[in-house]
């Protein structure tokens, strides 16, 4: 029997096998081929599906197994731009997004009316639906600007921001008009919908986070944990049909509910993108372009006309908007250019729209043909302004994601001496790795992905057991490490003292920070205190952190960080504060400074160039601390600055500290910083800070090594 007996090669194809090898070989293709013509492989996989579709040469029909996976494409691109989202920066450029919110749905729409109503003829209703058809937009370019590391950068911020809003104002309009053309528009409908939005709006934000939180710290099975990120998704979209608007809205408020529970540098993330931009999105590319049909376009010169006017205003409209937007806060040329790229593409909610304008029959002509909302012209118009939104969407986006990237790279080339960053994991006990582990990745610098050392220190003495247990600790660290796309670089030594061989390990790999494990039940024992101070805390030139873990990092809302007096003078400090900052930026967990007023000053002069949520509180006395940490909350974490005897911040009473921990907070997660306290002679950058007096100029150097 041949394969060609065996399978029904006929077109469309409908044999399962067949239609996924071709749908993958187009994915694997893409990017390929037009990487190397300078083409974005977004407009190549949209063209694609159009050749391929039932429009095209009619290889594959877009049936329910393509709409259900193009769907979850769609659902994934608005999840990952809520999830992505810095929420600092967020709620900071809150008003900058509302205000380019306001302008990309307003002017379009403007435009749109006008050319309805004045060029077009249409009436009132079908003007208005017209016209908001073009405020939406879908960020088919986001992945790309994801990928090249600026999804940071304010213009993103405001423009997914922005997004959220006018999607919300025209699938609003949407209901509306619907509502009208059906004449059941009253005081009950706007009670009705606004009544259902906010329910809607309270249980994802709020409930869906106290989910989520429960089940990361029950459920640490990987596979389970990505499956109900998927749940939440689809849980979040129904919530939001069910509440009167579009399934998107909901996928991005999932987003931004799960924002601090999927630290950005976890392997959990990794595979939320991974699956993400590997399989959905590209199946929503494919989906979209199967919709396109060039053969309409020359069957009417009216169809051409509805079309002409739809892209002057659509692109024209977001082209204004974005350069209304830059004006305004003052933002470059490149990040206005990128506002508009992100913003010009218009697919998912436009498509919805004129779908359900199409749908509605007003009413019947003499002979027998049905009289639409929205006529033909208009469905066969938006496709041609799918395909050409999203290629100036494709292309602008690259081109001012990829200056504005090589400009962000050129601005911090002074302070990417990361060769100076190099963090060892001291690992002995299996059951601490992974926790060890997420907390190396979390305090790290984002560009540094293969200075991170995990090592095991074996006796000589001992027996086999002991090397198998040893490789079978740094197997699973490197396994974690790699689930975030992280190189972690395994070491084993073998030495009579395990101090002595980590000491070692310090001066030959020019290790920055040391960090140091607690076993959850046994806390701080009296050997682990004196090995600290009479050994580990000997590396002058060292930060050493001493962590215990009681729940996943990522369930941490809030971190109180205690800082004693005089300890912005120690050499390490301000190398130490890094690490804080990094966890709080990467985790997106909210920092509370507890310190004197003249540290705090300093914090608040330097917080204004880190993107991150903090709060400061005067703390007068190191007793003061001890109380409020003793009086923390589930899901907070206690981060204390200490130091060895002899060191300007040295108090008398951080000795009691390991035993007020084993009592008080054997629940919380809790970490121990101890600065190093002399500065490295062949470290120049560290040298000219800690001679400069000014500590705004310390800042500074911060912020280029934080950059």
């Amino acid at each position: 029997m041949t394969l060609l007996s065996i399978h029904n090669l006929s077109l469309p194809i409908e044999d399962p096998v067949l239609k996924f090898l071709l749908v993958l070989i187009i994915i694997l293709s893409a990017p390929l081929l037009l990487n190397k013509i300078k083409v974005p492989h977004l407009l190549g996989l949209i063209i694609a599906g159009a050749v391929i579709g039932p429009n095209g040469f009619n290889v594959l029909s877009r049936d329910s197994s393509i709409v259900v996976t193009g769907t979850t494409g769609l659902l994934y691109i608005m999840f990952l731009a809520g999830l992505e989202i810095d929420m600092g920066d967020f709620k900071k450029n809150k008003w900058k997004s509302l205000t380019f919110g306001i302008y990309t749905f307003t002017v379009p729409f403007i435009l749109g009316y006008l050319g309805a109503s004045y060029i077009l003829g249409f009436s009132t209703l079908t003007s208005i639906l017209f016209a908001s058809l073009f405020s939406s937009h879908t960020l088919i370019a986001y992945p790309l600007v994801s990928k090249l590391g600026i999804a940071k950068n304010p213009a993103v911020n405001i423009t997914v921001g922005g997004t959220m809003i006018t999607d919300i104002l025209a699938l609003l309009v949407l209901a509306v008009i619907v509502g009208m053309s059906q004449g059941d528009v009253g005081t009950e409908f706007w009670i009705k919908l606004s009544a259902s939005f906010i329910v809607f709006g309270l249980i994802v934000l709020f409930l869906f986070p106290v989910i989520g939180r429960w089940f990361f710290k029950k459920v640490d099975d990987k596979i389970s944990q990505y499956i109900f990120v998927l749940v939440m998704i689809y849980l979040a979209a129904l919530l939001a049909e069910l509440a009167g608007v579009e399934a998107i809205i909901g996928a991005f408020f999932a987003g931004l509910a799960l924002n601090r529970l999927i630290p950005h540098t976890s392997s959990l993330m990794n595979r939320v993108e991974f699956v993400g931009n590997a399989i959905f999105i590209p199946f929503f590319l494919i989906s979209v372009g199967m919709l396109i049909d060039f053969k309409a376009f020359f069957k009417s010169w009216e169809t051409l006309e509805v079309a002409g006017i739809m892209l002057v205003a659509s692109i024209g409209g977001k082209y204004l908007s974005a350069v209304a937007t830059q004006k305004t806060f003052r933002l470059s040329k490149e990040e206005g250019k990128l506002i508009f790229g992100l913003s010009s593409a218009s697919a998912a909610a436009t498509l919805a729209s004129v779908m359900v304008g199409y749908n509605i029959i007003l009413s019947e002509t003499e002979t027998g043909e049905p009289v639409r909302l929205l006529n033909e012209h208009v469905l066969n118009g938006s496709i041609l302004l799918i395909l050409i939104s999203c290629t100036i969407s494709s292309f602008v986006s690259m081109a001012s994601a990829q200056k504005i990237a090589e400009s962000d790279n050129e601005d911090t080339v002074s302070g990417n001496s990361h060769e100076e960053e190099n963090i060892l994991l001291a690992l002995n006990y299996e059951d601490t790795v992974e926790r060890m582990v997420n907390l190396g990745i979390l305090i790290k610098a984002h560009s540094n992905t293969d200075n991170i050392f995990a090592l095991n220190v074996i006796n000589e003495d001992k027996n086999e057991s002991s090397v198998k247990n040893a490789e079978k600790v740094l197997h699973h660290a490197t396994v974690t490490a790699a689930d975030a796309d992280v190189i972690m670089q395994p070491l084993k030594r073998y030495d009579n003292d395990v101090i002595n061989g980590v000491n070692n390990v310090i001066k030959e790999q020019k290790i920055t920070d040391l960090v140091i494990g607690l076993e959850d039940e046994k806390g701080f024992s009296p050997s682990f205190v004196y090995n600290l101070y009479n050994g580990y805390l000997q590396n002058n030139h060292v930060n050493v952190l001493v962590y215990h873990a009681a729940q996943p990092l990522s369930t941490i809302k809030k971190y109180a960080v205690m800082i004693p007096e005089n300890a912005h003078r120690e050499a390490g400090f301000f190398h130490a504060l890094l690490r804080v900052w990094n966890i709080a930026r990467n985790s997106g967990a909210t920092i509370v400074f507890y310190a004197s007023e003249n540290i705090l000053d300093i914090l608040q002069r330097i917080i204004k160039k880190a993107n991150i949520e903090a709060e400061f509180i005067i703390m007068n006395a190191w007793k003061d601390g001890e109380v409020t940490a003793s009086q923390l909350k589930e899901d907070e974490a206690l981060i204390l600055f200490m130091a060895k005897r002899g060191m300007q911040s040295y108090i008398p009473r951080m000795r009691l500290i390991p035993e007020l921990l084993n009592k008080n907070l054997q629940s919380h997660n809790y970490l121990l910083i101890f600065p190093f306290s002399e500065l490295s002679e062949d470290d120049p950058e560290k040298r000219a800070v800690g001679n400069h007096g000014d500590f705004m100029e310390i800042g500074n150097v911060i912020k280029k090594i934080f950059k």
